[in-house]
């Protein structure tokens, strides 16, 4: 892997002021894009998401323009795939909660190395259910802000590579996501995925399986789910931008199995076919 290139407002760097409200207070956005085969996957949709979670959080990012030319001065000096991470900050602001009116947001963008997950397409992963609960708050749901707590310390309560990504409740015992990704279940040919009004990201992989479910005529359904459903369901599979779709063939600590099904199967072979 050739080294990562980092630009911070259009220029190489590798430091940020201590005074920046992302460091002081996670106040800022973040998106993860896949960058494979010359291609940055999804763009649109995630430069979307991203002025949605500005206009949500009031940060006046205008520079939209500039930043996708420093994209692709970034894709421009990676010569293989990788992960390009957009951050967008508030900018600097002194120490308290309320912004300065003349706060400037900051850019920054950086490539790393593309994960490699050999086996988790074909062969599935276990998954592990996290301690960690996530709050419920409407504001916040559905962008990817920068503080990711919660996450953080759910991710944080396995380290074999035998489990691959943990499972996410709210407090009131409903299934959101999983620490990186988003969730499905499959029950009697029926799609189902938590709704994420009040917690969890709206994964741009989400959107897409929801998309493809549309068009293969798959029945699909955004709605509560929890552990009764989880144990009852047919099929299970997690998506993002990076994974696209893994199927879930174990739950750690239970004997819950389910099988690599046809349904996480046709939405693989279509995301495959139409989106390479």
């Amino acid at each position: 892997m050739s080294e990562p290139v980092i630009l911070i407002n259009g220029q190489p760097a590798t430091t940020l002021s201590v005074a920046d409200r992302g460091l002081q207070y996670g106040d800022g956005l973040f998106e993860t894009i896949p960058f494979r085969h010359g291609k940055l996957e999804y763009l649109d949709a995630h430069i979307e998401r991203l002025l949605r979670g500005c206009n949500r959080l009031q940060i006046d990012f205008t520079d939209l323009a500039l930043l996708q030319h420093e994209l692709v001065t970034l894709c421009a000096q990676t010569a293989e795939d990788a992960v390009i991470k957009i951050m967008i900050t508030r900018g600097s602001g002194g120490r308290g909660y309320k912004p300065p009116l003349d706060a400037l947001p900051q850019r920054i963008i950086a490539s790393h190395p593309l994960p490699d997950y050999p086996t988790h397409y074909s062969e599935g992963v276990t998954v592990q259910l996290c301690s960690i609960r996530l709050s419920s708050n409407p504001l916040l749901a559905g962008i990817k802000h920068l503080n990711r707590l919660e996450q953080v310390l759910a991710r944080n309560e396995w380290s074999t590579d035998a489990i691959a990504e943990g499972l996410m409740l709210d407090y009131q015992d409903r299934l959101v996501e999983g620490t990186m990704s988003n969730l499905f279940l499959v029950k009697d040919e029926h799609l189902l995925t938590p709704n994420l009004n009040e917690s969890g990201i709206e994964g741009i992989m989400r959107q897409r399986v929801i998309e493809l479910a549309s068009v293969l005529n798959m029945p699909t359904e955004i709605t509560t789910l929890n552990m009764d459903d989880l144990y009852q369901a047919d099929e299970v599979f997690l998506t993002n931008s990076l994974i696209n779709i893994w199927p879930v063939t174990a739950l750690s600590g239970t004997n819950k199995t389910w099988s690599h099904g046809t349904i996480t199967q046709r939405l693989q072979k279509a995301l495959s076919t139409t989106d390479n």
